[in-house]
């Protein structure tokens, strides 16, 4: 009886560990990208961006194909908007959304421009008319991860302000 109690005690702890080495590689939740996007769109008096299942689809499908993690933007296929990120570590899904937002001193609300820096992802976030995102991430093959993320309707659009 003692033996067969300390055999389950190891599956038990090494079942432990699998799940808790599941839920530390797991994707990360929408809330992770929308908590970011809807702090930004608030800031600049735009309603709250939702999650959207097709196009978080989208984002997956196209990030599967990224898993050498080259900066290749999908163009959307015609039908979303995009951001792109790669980190050689771990990047979450925050610190990507965030990456983008910290892009916002670039931008000159005035002239509708970038100023001194890139600025187009922050304004993709921020875009009024985009109302849906998907994202997703995936570990690349030579290790870090590639996030995308996808915006309906799309957004930056030359001459229009994004809010």
């Amino acid at each position: 009886m003692g033996l067969c109690i300390k055999v389950w005690i190891c599956v038990l702890s090494v079942l432990g560990l699998a799940i808790v080495g599941d839920v530390a590689n797991a994707q990360d939740s929408a809330a992770d990208y929308l908590n970011g996007h809807n702090a930004a769109r608030s800031e600049v008096g735009v309603e709250n961006i939702v999650w959207n299942d097709t196009v978080a689809a989208f984002a997956q499908d196209y990030a599967n194909q990224r898993k050498d993690c080259l900066l290749i933007h999908s163009g959307g296929g015609g039908m979303y908007g995009e951001n792109i990120a790669m980190n050689t570590g771990d990047m979450s899904a925050a610190e990507a959304v965030k990456m983008w937002v910290d892009e916002k001193p670039y931008y000159d609300y005035a002239s509708n421009s970038c100023l001194g820096g890139e600025c187009l992802h922050y304004t993709q976030i921020v875009w009024r008319k985009s109302v849906h995102v998907g994202c997703a991430k995936v570990r690349c093959y030579l290790g870090g991860n590639f996030i995308t993320c996808n915006y309906s309707p799309p957004g930056n659009y030359l001459g229009q302000r994004p809010y």
